[in-house]
């Protein structure tokens, strides 16, 4: 039903809006772009009394026009993939952005902001000081407190004098500097495959038996020293969990990992396995400590080969839960 009113459409909104403000239902005009939010206070402005039975007659025409509503859209390309998240390539959705960005529609700046910290830092280390300094204005406080914190001493000197030149910024030329980065972003080097090798190398030897992961690390040593130390950072074993895993995460790594699988990787026997076993045993309360103790025991021999193998699976489970956020692992030292 369409009420006759005698009301414009934006004299309609007005009266929502202020029904929504009156009834405390934390309404956010931040969506609105500038020209809107203007137009909805001058109309507010505008008006004086409005009589219980106008009142009534929008709220009905608003709750009709609700409920013939059937699917909406966002209405802008930030919103449509926000909807989509991860189901497009990271390729096409820069793709999406650029087109919209060079037919002259959108805002750079909400990309720029979501940029990898390794490309805001390298902008901020090569673009002038005075469009880093309107950058660093736009980004998020931890990543523009970081990105700063990284630049060489001088040039944050003279980016910081820059930043003066930031607080009567028009919303033009703001949009042209964001056009500027959201380019230089574009023309950034893009690695053909996004995980590092020395990564994947970690990760295979991860699972390598000790013998083979001692070889290959011994060869790397030999003939690509560098690469060879970027392959240990990125290497996580059994051995290491003492100085990685934090000791509140044990008790969570316990009840994920099959009692048997962890009584056998507890067994072990070299002298570093035994410190890791240790370690997670001295973490667990005193009564489940005793008990697994009195289980390990009871167990018999078990081959190196077994309690390896259980091992890798203990790994597995703290990797599973590092990736989906349940846990974070501790960085390793420069001279581990």
């Amino acid at each position: 039903m369409n009420t006759q009113t005698g009301l414009s459409p934006r004299q309609k909104a007005a009266i929502i809006v202020r029904l929504l403000l009156d009834d405390d239902a934390g309404v956010s005009l931040d969506e609105f772009d500038s020209d809107r939010q203007t137009l909805l206070v001058e109309e507010m402005a505008n008006m004086e009394l409005i009589d219980r039975r106008t009142r009534d007659d929008v709220i009905t025409e608003f709750c009709d026009s609700l409920e013939a509503v059937g699917v909406t859209f966002p209405g802008d390309l930030d919103g449509t993939l926000a909807i989509l998240a991860d189901r497009l390539s990271d390729d096409t959705t820069d793709r999406l952005r650029r087109l919209v960005l060079m037919s002259g529609r959108g805002d750079p700046w909400p990309r720029i902001t979501e940029l990898p910290q390794e490309d805001i830092q390298t902008l901020a280390d090569n673009e002038a000081v005075e469009l880093v300094a309107v950058m660093l204005s736009q980004l998020p406080v931890e990543k523009a407190a970081a990105t700063y914190s990284a630049l060489e001493r001088e040039r944050a000197r003279m980016v910081a004098q820059s930043m003066s030149l930031t607080r009567n910024i028009a919303p033009q030329a703001l949009r042209r500097i964001g056009l500027v980065l959201a380019q230089a972003a574009d023309a950034l080097p893009r690695p053909a495959m996004e995980t590092p090798a020395s990564d994947r190398m970690g990760d295979m030897l991860n699972f390598a038996s000790s013998e083979l992961r001692d070889d290959i690390l011994e060869m790397l040593d030999n003939e690509d020293a560098e690469f060879a130390v970027d392959v240990r950072r990125a290497i996580f074993i059994f051995a290491h969990i003492p100085k990685r895993v934090e000791p509140r995460d044990i008790p969570r790594i316990i009840r994920e990992v099959d009692q048997a699988t962890m009584l056998k990787a507890l067994s072990q026997k070299s002298e570093e396995e035994a410190a890791a076993a240790e370690f997670i045993l001295s973490n667990l309360s005193s009564r489940m400590a005793d008990g697994l103790r009195e289980e390990i025991a009871d167990l018999g021999t078990i081959s190196s080969e077994e309690a390896e193998a259980a091992a890798n699976e203990v790994v597995a489970t703290i990797r599973r839960l590092q990736m989906d956020g349940e846990l974070k692992l501790i960085l390793p030292k420069d001279d581990e």
